[in-house]
Parts: structure tokens; C-alpha cells; sequence
């Protein structure tokens, strides 16, 4: 497996699978799950609101990924995935690496050999760049997955220099 680390927008990316640090509702939001639903256009949220209607009607659990269509993006899965909000006053950390290791096995289903990740949480759910960037490396690295090519496409300088220093 080859973890790497780049700068920039995770919907430019050509990967088997991109992941989407999405809200529970599947329905679309801000930051990055709104620039993969506006990139991969109405075919996601077509399939979103079919998990709703079916298997999700009260939204996807945090920790947990379901793999919709890419529609427009150049990939051919995006697997949606929700994370913790960070709290001070309760360690949510399982729950941010089962982010990581659901996205993967989900992935290892669908028969995915690349996947692109956001820093998951790492944004306006307020996790702290270097605590993001330590258990998504960790959880990564721990796997086993049969995923060959893992890409951590970050978005701004902070969060892509903590995950640089994670990744040692």
C-alpha cells in the first residue's frame, strides 16, 4: 500500500473511489461534501436520496460509509462518510478512525484500488489538525487493506503540514 499526501481539491482527483467527509443527511453541505455533490453533479444526490428513502431514513451514523456514484467527478465510487464532531468534553477518536477504516472496507468491496481522503473532521467539526492527521495515518497504516493507493488530498496549508509530519 502507498499512502500520499498532496495539496489541493479532492474532486480534481483520478482514483477508483473519492471519499466525502459528508453530514448525516447525505443531502449535501459546505466545505468538501458541498464541492463533491456541485463536481460530481445530480447523479449523487439522486443516489443519496435513495439511501434515505431506503436503508438511512434517519441518515448515515457517524463512523459509517455507504459508496454512491461519482456522477461527473473522474472517479467511479464516492464513499460518504461522517465524522465526529470534535468535542472537548468526550473523546469521539473511535469514531474518527472508523471513518478511515469503513471508508476502506467499503472500498475493498467495491473492488477499489485508489482512494482519495479528505482530513476528515478537520474542519468546521473542529478537530485539530495534528489530532486528524495522527489517527488518520495511524488508522490507515493499521488497516490491512487491499486498497494499493491512499491519498490524503488536503485542502490548506495547515492541515497538509500536520499530516506531514505524521506521515514522518
Amino acid at each position: 500500500m502507498a499512502i500520499t499526501i498532496l495539496k489541493g481539491d479532492i474532486t480534481g482527483q483520478r482514483v477508483d473511489a473519492i471519499v466525502n467527509a459528508a453530514n448525516s443527511s447525505l443531502m449535501g453541505g459546505g466545505g468538501v461534501d458541498g464541492a463533491i455533490h456541485r463536481a460530481g453533479g445530480p447523479a449523487i444526490l439522486d443516489e443519496c436520496r435513495a439511501l434515505r428513502a431506503s436503508k438511512y431514513g434517519r441518515g448515515l451514523p457517524t463512523g459509517q460509509a455507504v459508496a454512491t456514484t461519482a456522477g461527473r467527478l473522474d472517479a467511479r465510487w464516492v464513499i460518504h462518510t461522517v465524522g465526529p464532531v470534535y468535542s472537548a468534553d468526550e473523546d469521539r477518536s473511535a469514531l474518527l478512525a472508523s471513518c478511515y477504516r469503513e471508508s476502506l472496507r467499503v472500498a475493498g468491496e467495491l473492488g477499489a484500488a485508489s482512494v482519495a481522503f479528505p482530513a476528515v473532521s478537520a474542519g468546521v467539526y473542529g478537530w485539530s489538525a495534528e489530532s486528524a492527521a495522527q489517527i488518520a495515518v495511524d488508522t490507515v497504516r493499521a488497516s490491512g487493506t487491499e486498497v494499493d493507493d491512499i491519498r490524503f488530498v488536503l485542502f490548506n496549508d495547515e492541515v497538509y503540514a500536520a499530516f506531514e509530519r505524521e506521515m514522518g
